[in-house]
This record gives C-alpha cells, sequence and structure tokens, in this order.
C-alpha cells in the first residue's frame, strides 16, 4: 500500500502533466478559433453573448390587481384624548400594560 507522502507526490506529477497537456491543447484550440472567426469575418463582439439579469420588465407576468386596503375600526380608545388604535402595528404608548380599560366594547 502507497504511503501519504507517495501518493501527495504521485498527485502533484498528474497536475503538472495535466497543466503541460491543458496548455499544449489550448493553444490548438485557440488557433482553431482565430481561423474560423477570421474565415467567417467575426469580431469578439459577435460571439460573445449579450448577458442580461432576469427577465425584462413585464415579459410575461401580468401584475394582480392590488385590493384597496380597507381601514379597520378602531377597538381600543384612550379617553382623555380621544385617539383610537385598531390593535394592528405598533401599539400607542397610551395603552400601557391594561389594554383591558382602553378597549371599546362592541356595538
Amino acid at each position: 500500500m502507497a504511503t501519504y507522502k507517495q501518493l501527495i507526490a504521485e498527485r502533484q506529477a498528474l497536475e503538472a502533466q495535466l497543466a503541460e497537456v491543458r496548455a499544449s491543447e489550448v493553444a490548438g484550440v485557440i488557433e482553431k478559433i482565430q481561423k474560423l472567426m477570421a474565415e467567417y469575418e467575426l469580431t469578439v463582439d459577435d460571439i460573445a453573448t449579450k448577458r442580461h439579469r432576469g427577465r425584462p420588465a413585464g415579459a410575461g407576468r401580468v401584475k394582480p390587481a392590488t385590493k384597496a386596503k380597507s381601514e379597520l375600526p378602531p377597538k381600543y380608545m384612550d379617553p382623555k384624548t380621544g385617539a383610537t388604535w385598531s390593535g394592528r402595528g405598533r401599539a400607542p404608548a397610551w395603552l400601557g400594560k391594561h389594554r383591558a380599560k382602553f378597549l371599546i366594547p362592541e356595538a
């Protein structure tokens, strides 16, 4: 069985061999591409894809109609000022911890 150091040395040798082979093949590929570009009179702009992020605005989508938000009836009322609160959102300071005493009785 091979040792760890032997396997590392083999991996480094293979990586060096891979780099050499890739460099030689890349040179040939670039040469072929340049020949074809010259033959068909292409430029880099012809080959490069125009990248657009996402889909165009409004393409293939129908925006749903938004409902008008109806105002909620008040649930709580400050008897001193007459200020009301519907129970949604941030609670007003006048409400305090004892909400029951500010509750508006249902009609």
